[in-house]
């Protein structure tokens, strides 16, 4: 009865008053306002994006119905919808996904900071996600990844069932805390005077009230980085040299310059929209700098993926939220190629540091419809449920502090979002046995609502229950523990999504059979390449903590290494025990090719 109970939590909050709410949420329409809200002749996008820069837009006007088309979908937000019987023009990069996310710039801005102020950044809890160095967006990859998410019960269909990036994902790949206070606040009908006192009277020069939006170009602008952008043949340590070259903090003071900075990690990288603009009510949290390093970052981080990820699949050429942590989180549990392991970095934490996404001529040309291919026939027994193991807590400070949540039924919160994290969908990440489920029966708990509104509201006020659920830990996810397999789930589940996992659809033509297999042999050289140079990396490091061990036991000593050559030797014999692995399966598929039975699959 409890159970029902707290499920019904957020249920009671959907208020008649909530009808006095303007009606501007959509990514879309704060657009729309920031364009309106700019001066004569700025552009609204900054020169941030991540992919060619896009077209200015000019001020609506009469256009005729071709021209407002084309525009329509040319838009750097990528989500317009054509008018009704109108037919849509060839638009370059129609159909691709877009990254929305401007990490270079992040990263080089926080390394070219003054130390004080890093240190201020450190403690509000983002060192261990900025240490990452940026890689490159597999972009067919992850639009292959967001056309799976299954918005009831907020998971990717994948032919093996059904996966989510947990708390511990979050936790391991980026270092962000997942417990602490939760990300709630105040959200206002104007935000002038709170931009005037925490950012600078600037931002609000020449506009209209209310202010509502930031333009994330005027935060980069306001340091003198307005328009910096990686170039294709320039290196990252290049590019950090020049922004360190052009950052001009002037006279402001230390909380001012880190409160601009903070704001443009979040609207660019931590909490990216399809928009180029930020919602201000993300500002408020940085009113108190001592008290932002109590949030929980990484939980809001991941609720806010959750809320844009069904606006991604379903109309937008363009995707929300932290990406990069999406992609890494796909290559950690089902490897496809692009990613590499770096040798040198099998210390380094968080888990995101460790890996490198560099374009390899082998795996590179692919398309979004090969890495859907891709992953309809990737083998089951290769997914990795649990690839945490060998990990311990003591060099994860935020696994450590968020393990007691690992394996509770949350409610993810952020600043007017309420995302549902169904663990019992996925309990083979905790490594169990995964129990058939029937997916209506856990209802709809969270609901997601970007708006502005006609007066100030405190959204963790109107909904203290939701806020109390998280603070108390969420419920226990109970473990069935009569089970000897997974196989009764998989029966359910094959048979609720039969149509959107082809499972019918056992053969294909022979010569796209063929390029998967080649695919699939090329990113196992990749990989193999990879845990080659890491093997070397580990028995070097296990020959120097051997002499170590060796060197404290002859003087007497108390051998204080020898946990770690034992940890080194486990880790030696997984990944040798993988390239074995590896060597079997590529020859398998050397043999496939040749025996001509590539044109049956099978996932």
């Amino acid at each position: 009865m409890r159970t029902r109970e707290k499920r019904s939590i957020i249920r009671g909050h959907r208020q008649p008053e909530e009808e006095e709410e303007v009606e501007m949420a959509t990514a879309e329409e704060e657009e729309e306002m920031a364009v309106e809200d700019a001066p004569e002749g700025e552009e609204t996008e900054g020169g941030d994006e991540t992919e060619a820069e896009a077209p200015r837009r000019p001020r609506r006007e009469k256009q005729g119905k071709c021209r407002r088309v084309k525009q329509e979908l040319d838009g750097n937000i990528g989500c317009r919808q054509v008018p009704p019987g109108v037919q849509p023009l060839a638009v370059k990069g129609k159909g691709r996904m877009r990254g929305r996310v401007t990490w270079d710039l992040c990263w080089a801005w926080y390394r070219a900071l003054p130390e004080a102020q890093q240190a201020q950044i450190a403690r509000m809890g983002f060192r261990h996600l900025l240490s990452v160095r940026p890689f490159h967006l597999d972009v067919p990859y992850l639009e292959a990844l967001r056309e799976r998410w299954k918005e009831d019960c907020k998971a990717f269909i994948m032919p093996w069932g059904h996966m989510i990036p947990t708390l511990e994902d979050v936790a391991y790949l980026t270092g962000l805390s997942v417990q602490g206070e939760p990300v709630v606040g105040l959200e206002r009908r104007d935000y002038y005077d709170d931009i005037v006192e925490l950012l600078g009277p600037e931002f609000v020069a020449g506009r209209r009230r209310p202010i509502r939006s930031i333009l994330l170009g005027s935060l980069s602008e306001a340091v003198g980085l307005r328009g910096r952008r990686r170039g294709p043949l320039e290196s990252l340590d290049e590019f950090y040299a020049g922004v360190r070259g052009a950052l001009d903090l002037g006279d402001r003071s230390e909380e001012h310059s880190v409160r601009i900075f903070v704001s443009y990690l979040f609207g660019r990288l931590l909490f990216a929209t399809q928009s180029s603009q930020m919602n201000c009510k993300f500002v408020l949290l940085l009113r108190d700098l001592a008290q932002a390093g109590r949030y929980a970052w990484g939980a809001a981080m991941l609720g806010h993926l959750f809320s844009l990820l069904p606006s991604s699949s379903q109309r937008s050429h363009s995707t929300g939220g932290f990406t990069p942590f999406l992609q890494i989180w796909g290559y950690t549990r089902f490897p496809m190629g692009r990613g590499t392991l770096v040798e040198g970095r099998q210390t380094m934490v968080p888990l995101m540091t460790r890996w490198e996404v560099a374009p390899d001529p082998r795996v590179t040309d692919r398309r979004a419809g090969d890495a859907r291919v891709a992953l309809d026939h990737y083998p089951h027994e290769q997914v990795v449920w649990t690839p945490y193991a060998g990990e311990t807590d003591a060099s994860h400070p935020a696994v450590a502090a968020g393990r007691p949540l690992f394996d509770r039924h949350l409610l993810l919160l952020c600043l007017g979002t309420c995302e549902v994290l169904y663990l019992e969908l996925v309990v083979r990440t905790l490594g169990w046995h995964q129990p058939a489920i029937e997916v209506p029966s856990l209802g709809r708990e969270g609901h997601s609502c970007r708006r502005f509104f006609a007066e100030d509201r405190d959204w963790g006020a109107d909904h203290g229950s939701t806020v109390a659920y998280w603070r108390e830990g969420g419920e226990q996810v109970l473990r069935v523990t009569d089970l000897q397999d997974s196989s009764a789930y998989m029966e359910d589940y094959q048979a609720r999504y039969v149509g959107q996992l082809r499972l019918d659809r056992r053969v294909m033509p022979e010569s796209q059979a063929i390029r998967l297999l080649e695919g699939r042999l090329a990113e196992q050289e990749v990989e193999l390449t990879r845990l080659q140079a890491e093997v070397r990396t580990l028995r070097g490091e296990l020959l120097r903590a051997q002499a170590s061990r060796d060197a404290g036991a002859s003087s007497s000593a108390r051998p204080a290494r020898g946990d770690l050559a034992d940890r080194l030797q486990d880790a030696l014999d997984r990944a040798q025990a993988r390239i074995r692995e590896l060597e079997e399966q590529a020859g398998e598929i050397g043999v496939e090719r040749q025996g001509g039975d590539a044109a049956t699959l099978q996932a």
